[in-house]
């Protein structure tokens, strides 16, 4: 009996022991892999997604597009506890992309990336191409689906994943904060103002100034690998007279902290990548000098953004003089707040984190789901459903960023009989769909609408990731301010509830798929644009809430597996419709080439010139030059005639091309390309060049290259 209970001991200890060294495993550290690649989209003839402006289709390039992918996994020694965050500079992201990435993904690792560990985040820049949607009323201005948008997101993702797979390596995560003023402003206060006075009375501003960093350290020398920011702010510097691709000002901020970090690389390359991630940022602005009438200049309605007649339309701008100089002002600010906290990596203001990495996800449709809601003036508890998906009148006004169109306005909650007799020729809501949707006058029915194919999702990914005490709501849609206030007590809460640790939540916005915007059911009664915007009726939040609480009780009660996967959006690839013409051919004018310079850039610069020239072109979608370039500037190496080396490529904030179809019956284009010259530039010899490809009248797609004169910056 004692040789027994001393074996017994005995064993028990062993189990302690293997126990104790998990934890110390998981205590010490993670692996995490970084990668980065290029996704831009066709940059000439098709619409950008965002303003939801047919005129505003892409003529050339500011900004390029870039995935950035962080794969983090714990000390466990098991792959299958890892989790990835993707951040895309992208209006949002796709239900479809995501399938497809899985899909590239799992032909190379088999399950180990999945729709449960894999998260994919829009920056929601508003100045990218459209059309990869697969929902019609999203893909409408852009007519219809576009493939090229589509596989250059694929086919990006995909790459920035692989390559932070292939680059893994120990290290340890530390979370930062710090506060940035001056980047952004409540687009419709009128609606914050309508929350509960108590609970505006727990925050300072209407809009969330937070930035939240996530530090990826290497384990023995302590290098930054990466860093993701959370910051709520509109990628709409770039405003809808814009036809440059661009990344907008997150875009950019991510471009000048990776160049930070990896001095002497071209943008887009180098080891260390840092993403400027979506939040809650539904109903924030980065245009700070507010709203006000476009011939006048005095301050618009505050309900409903309007202007007296004759006063023209209602918009917000600044900081800057134009749009480009309030984007890089914008950029600079978030910029500087994370390479502060970044240069103190692991120190003070930062906090490690420790434990095992957890994720869990579940399809939910939103159309049918039920909450217990508690009535705020009434104190009674009841339950709420979900409604039909259906945009408000206010939803045609637009915003303050960007302005709609005909005579519509935000805060309108009655409706009109002319409009009610184009709606109900679509789709006609019924009694019900009325009565779920109020105070909402409903414009479109777009849940009732199916032809050609669903006009907006009805079942929505939900997912949580959580890295030690670190918690990353994804949310597929636009949350406002307080809604994504409400959803980080509400995960935070519930853990604690539960038994688990106070959790640090951040809200990783427009992940998965695209919902339109989440308000609280508070602002939904002002039906602002965004509250016209919310889909599933006044208490799409709640049921988020709910949501979100169900998965965190799963996650520290029972891991992965307590959940159903839910009902999985349907199939429609085979559906989809394209008005998108391709490219027929590209032609010269007899005695010219293509890549011949019609225009040389003068002789001689000086800091702060710009640079010009002008090539005949063939068309920029005939090969979107991922991870290269349709430009290079070229210094010239001292005392070395053949010795070229590019300084600048189309992704440096210097440079702009612009493409033009000068004559569309002969096939013939133009490119126009910029440089300007920054103040760290050396004085010597440079010299332009132009790559692209013309696509020849009887088939066939061939290269070709061009290069202006030398001249000289002083």
């Amino acid at each position: 009996m004692l040789q027994h209970s001393a074996e017994s001991r005995h064993v028990v200890a062993l189990l302690m022991l293997g126990v104790l060294a998990v934890a110390v495993q998981v205590a010490c550290g993670y692996r995490v892999g970084v990668g980065r690649a290029d996704c831009t989209g066709p940059s000439v003839e098709i619409t950008f997604m965002g303003y939801a402006q047919i005129a505003q289709r892409g003529a050339g390039i500011h900004l390029r597009q870039y995935a950035r992918s962080f794969i983090i996994e714990d000390g466990s020694g098991d792959q299958n506890n890892r989790v990835v965050f993707v951040s895309v500079d992208a209006g949002m992201m796709g239900h479809a992309v995501k399938r497809d990435v899985l899909g590239v993904l799992q032909q190379k690792y088999g399950t180990l990336y999945t729709d449960a560990n894999v998260v994919i985040s829009g920056t929601h820049t508003h100045s990218t191409p459209g059309g990869f949607l697969m929902y019609l009323l999203y893909d409408l201005t852009s007519l219809g689906f576009v493939s090229e948008t589509f596989g250059a997101l694929v086919h990006g993702i995909a790459q920035s994943v692989i390559r932070a797979h292939n680059n893994m390596a120990e290290a340890r995560l530390y979370v930062a904060e710090t506060e940035v003023a001056d980047a952004s402003i409540n687009r419709s206060p009128s609606a914050y103002e309508n929350n509960p006075a108590e609970e505006r009375a727990q925050y300072r501003h209407n809009v969330d100034r937070t930035l939240v960093q996530l530090q990826m350290l290497g384990a023995r020398d302590g290098r930054p690998l990466g860093a993701i920011n959370w910051f709520a702010v509109h990628p709409t510097s770039m405003n809808n007279t814009n036809r440059l691709v661009s990344s907008d000002n997150v875009g950019l901020a991510s471009v000048l902290l990776e160049q930070e970090r990896n001095p002497g690389a071209l943008v887009g390359k180098g080891e260390f990548v840092g993403a400027f991630a979506s939040s809650n940022l539904g109903d924030v602005s980065p245009n700070i000098e507010g709203p006000r009438c476009e011939k006048t200049g005095l301050p618009c309605d505050v309900l409903t953004s309007s202007c007296p007649s004759g006063a023209g339309a209602c918009f917000a701008s600044g900081p800057g003089r134009d749009m480009f100089e309030s984007t890089e002002i914008i950029a600079g600010r978030l910029y500087r707040a994370a390479s502060e906290l970044l240069q103190e990596a692991g120190g003070g203001v930062a906090r490690e984190l420790r434990g095992p990495v957890r994720f869990l996800h579940q399809y939910v449709d939103m159309t049918v789901a039920e909450a217990m809601h508690l009535e705020r003036r009434s104190g009674r508890l009841e339950r709420v459903r979900g409604c039909l998906p259906a945009m408000g009148y206010s939803f045609a006004a637009g915003t303050t960023d960007g302005p709609g169109a005909f005579d519509f306005q935000q805060g309108t909650i009655t409706d009109n009989v002319l409009w009610n007799a184009v709606r109900d020729f679509i789709a006609e809501p019924t009694p019900d769909d009325k009565e779920c949707q109020a105070p909402k006058p409903i414009l479109l029915a777009t849940g009732r609408a199916r032809f050609p194919y669903d006009w907006q999702p009805k079942v929505v990914p939900t997912q949580l990731l959580m890295v030690g005490d670190l918690a990353i709501a994804a949310v597929p849609g636009e949350f406002t301010t307080m809604a994504g206030r409400r959803l980080r007590t509400a995960v935070a809460r519930a853990s604690v509830a539960a038994g688990g640790p106070e959790l640090q939540v951040v809200v990783a916005g427009l992940s998965n798929m695209y919902s339109s915007y989440i308000t609280t059911p508070e602002e939904y009664e002002v039906q602002r644009y965004e509250g016209a915007s919310t889909l599933y009726g006044p208490h799409t939040l709640t049921i988020y809430l709910e949501q979100y609480r169900k998965l965190v009780r799963a996650l520290t009660t029972g891991g992965n597996e307590t959940l159903p996967p839910g009902p999985t959006p349907p199939y429609e690839d085979d559906k989809q419709i394209s008005l998108t013409t391709g490219v027929i051919f590209d032609s010269h004018p007899l005695g010219k080439d293509f890549g011949d310079v019609k225009v040389h850039p003068g002789s001689e610069y000086g800091l702060g010139d710009t640079v010009t020239a002008v090539f005949i072109a063939g068309n920029p979608r005939n090969n979107l030059m991922h991870d290269k370039t349709f430009f290079t500037v070229e210094h010239q190496q001292e005392g070395q005639d053949e010795e070229w080396t590019v300084v600048a490529t189309d992704a440096n904030w210097e440079t702009r091309f612009r493409w033009e179809r000068t004559s569309t019956i002969l096939g013939f284009s133009d490119i126009e390309f910029s440089w300007t010259i920054g103040p760290a530039t050396h004085p010597g010899t440079y010299r332009i060049r132009h790559f692209g490809n013309y696509r020849y009248i009887l088939g066939g797609i061939y290269p070709y290259v061009g290069t202006t004169n030398t001249f000289t910056v002083k």
